[in-house]
């Protein structure tokens, strides 16, 4: 226990340390996209590639790669429409529709999408920091409620309220970081087959009963929220739609990285667990996948990263809610405002009061996960609409960025309708 608690007080020294040595190298600034990449990387995306490997082995990977081109192709659109309008998708959707009845119906849909998806999402990443908590110390509860859940809300309650966060959330990406490189060289050490793995990358596969699991990747990747968040971050970064060049390169080069680090997950977890009869529960359960690389310290290391994975998403997820919707609902979007922070602290209580009520942590990431795959045509399909009016100029659609776009909103469509009408007994 001491050893535990002594390695999670050295962690934050260590990353400040690294933090000032890439700083005095001199090396390029994060942009949006690599918020966006740390955003998606969160409880989610470990729990539901292990889930998908450990289920379905390599036979999965090809979602994996569909979410990510859908993650370049419509977050592209996003950066381009901040950059261009100066202004977030929220703002444009609300001043894109001017009829009335259509205005209302556009406003309903996004606020239903937001509210849903965020707080469901925000379930998932209370419930992957305080799984990470209770793998390190003993769960507490008051009242057969558990404490963990609260103490985390209330964590990024204070980050929120204060705004001086900013040097926290670098920690705790850096944890992230440092969780993500370890799958990646655990993927190495555990030498997966090769042939397997190309395989479930380029064959369209769906194995009996592995529809949710498809839905729940792509909603671990093409995460809705992140189309408003990587909107108003570029609109803030770049000024001038001639700096879209560099918007595009941090886009092309930070999501490809993040689809590398859910692909070694999947990855891992396919060799360590698949055939194995293994059910995954808990972090204990996914420990073993890391210990080729940490040994003994694989369940602690595991804990700690999810756990900063849970709570930077967790101060995310509101904050971007709080974008989205003060944009859509001409609400005043200064931090400071009562109304922005009405709105996040609405998505941070509907997580923690989910989190606390007992549910299974792995159903509810799971659930978050499948939430975001089937919202995500909505917000697709007005961010489409939007990306070809007028107040883009000649920097609208072209013919190839619609056949994309279309075809990521069909394939998403198809697998929520088949994901529905299961769940409803109609398959």
């Amino acid at each position: 226990m001491f050893a535990k608690c002594f390695n999670i007080l050295l962690a934050p020294f260590i990353l400040l340390e690294i933090h000032n040595l890439m700083r005095k190298m001199n090396l390029p600034k994060i942009g949006p996209a690599i918020l966006v990449t740390a955003a998606f990387i969160g409880p989610g995306t470990v729990i539901t590639a292990s889930l998908a490997g450990a289920n379905f082995g390599f036979s999965l990977l090809w979602a994996l790669l569909f979410s990510v081109v859908a993650t370049i192709i419509l977050q592209e659109m996003a950066a381009r429409l901040g950059v261009v309008t100066q202004q977030g998708l929220g703002e444009n959707i609300r001043n894109t529709f001017q009829q009335p009845l259509l205005r209302a119906v556009a406003i309903t849909l996004v606020v239903s999408a937001i509210v849903i998806g965020n707080g469901a999402y925000q379930s998932g990443n209370i419930s992957g920091a305080s799984l990470g908590l209770e793998s390190l110390m003993s769960p507490i509860h008051i009242f057969d409620l558990s404490i963990w859940p609260l103490l985390i809300g209330i964590i990024a309650f204070s980050l929120l309220w204060r705004g001086d966060y900013k040097l926290i959330e670098k920690a705790l990406i850096g944890l992230v970081g440092l969780m993500s490189l370890a799958f990646i060289i655990t993927f190495i050490i555990t030498k997966p087959n090769l042939g397997a793995l190309f395989s479930g990358l380029l064959t369209l596969s769906i194995p009996t009963g592995a529809t949710l699991t498809i839905i729940a990747l792509i909603g671990t990747t093409v995460v809705p929220y992140n189309l408003f968040l990587h909107a108003a971050s570029a609109s803030q970064k770049w000024q001038k739609p001639e700096q879209l060049k560099e918007a595009r390169h941090d886009l092309y080069i930070a999501i490809p990285l993040g689809g590398l680090i859910s692909i070694a997950i999947v990855s891992t977890a396919a060799s360590a667990f698949f055939g194995q009869q293994i059910a995954i529960q808990s972090v204990a359960d996914l420990a073993p996948a890391l210990q080729p690389m940490f040994g003994n310290y694989a369940q602690t290391f595991m804990a700690i990263g999810l756990f900063s994975a849970g709570i930077s998403s967790a101060v995310t997820a509101p904050l971007a809610a709080a974008f989205a919707l003060s944009g859509v609902l001409n609400f005043n979007n200064q931090l400071s405002s009562r109304s922005f922070k009405a709105i996040w602290i609405s998505i941070l209580l509907i997580g923690v009061i989910v989190s606390s009520l007992g549910y299974k942590p792995i159903s509810i990431i799971w659930f978050a996960q499948v939430a975001n795959g089937v919202l995500l045509p909505i917000v697709t399909i007005f961010l489409l609409w939007i990306m070809n009016t007028k107040i883009l100029g000649h920097y609208r659609n072209s013919v190839l960025q619609n056949i994309l776009g279309s075809l990521v909103v069909i394939v998403t469509l198809m697998l929520s309708t088949r994901s529905l009408m299961s769940a409803f007994g109609l398959l």
